[in-house]
């Protein structure tokens, strides 16, 4: 198989090093039988990752509806570098299962874009228990330890944005300070030649 070409270009990634900073993980109560196990998982990965369990919060909410509140009320303490959402939905007789989804969605996104904090997704959407028990550490892995990771090399990866961002200084000609090119002394308004 032939490799894909490479870019020359310096890209900014995560590491998996959760050493020094701070998570917090909302978990659904519903389908804990399947929630533990991904909530088990998720700290795994972190602890794993270099996270110091002191550094670790838990809050448990009733069901997946309720996992975006909560997970923006902790993000707008700016007391976490990630959120962990983990959640169980599985599909039933009726149309409410695609309400929810849909919603748990977009409000965790939503919430990870106004806040600037990442949320890593672990909510399982299922269509049968034995998708979300294969999807919980039977067959394909275990999708709250993939949270987990997610939201270390994210939290990695913010920190470095940032980093870079505020050292990048803003080219002279991009300014607003009303500075003159040649001498750096605030330009003055010239009050010669004004008419009343």
């Amino acid at each position: 198989m032939e490799r894909p070409p490479e870019s020359d270009l310096r890209a900014l990634e995560g590491t998996l090093s959760a050493l020094g900073k701070r998570f917090a993980i909302v978990v659904s109560r519903f389908n804990s039988f399947i929630t533990e196990r991904l909530l088990l998982s998720a700290i795994d990965g972190l602890v794993r990752s270099g996270a110091e369990k002191r550094n670790i919060d838990l809050v448990r909410v009733p069901g997946a509806f309720e996992i975006p509140l909560a997970a923006r009320t902790l993000a707008e303490t700016k007391k976490y570098d990630a959120i962990i959402c983990l959640g169980c939905l599985l599909r039933g007789d009726t149309v409410h299962y695609d309400v929810i989804v849909n919603e748990v969605t977009r409000a965790i996104g939503q919430s990870a874009q106004e806040t600037g904090v990442p949320h890593a997704f672990g909510v399982l959407t299922c269509e049968t228990l034995e998708q979300a028990i294969d999807r919980a550490g039977l067959k394909m892995g275990n999708k709250g330890f993939e949270a987990a990771l997610a939201a270390v090399e994210m939290a990695s990866l913010a920190s470095g944005i940032r980093s870079v961002a505020s050292k990048k200084q803003i080219p002279r000609f991009a300014r607003n300070d009303k500075m003159n090119a040649r001498n750096d002394k605030p330009q003055r308004k010239s009050t010669k030649n004004k008419r009343k």
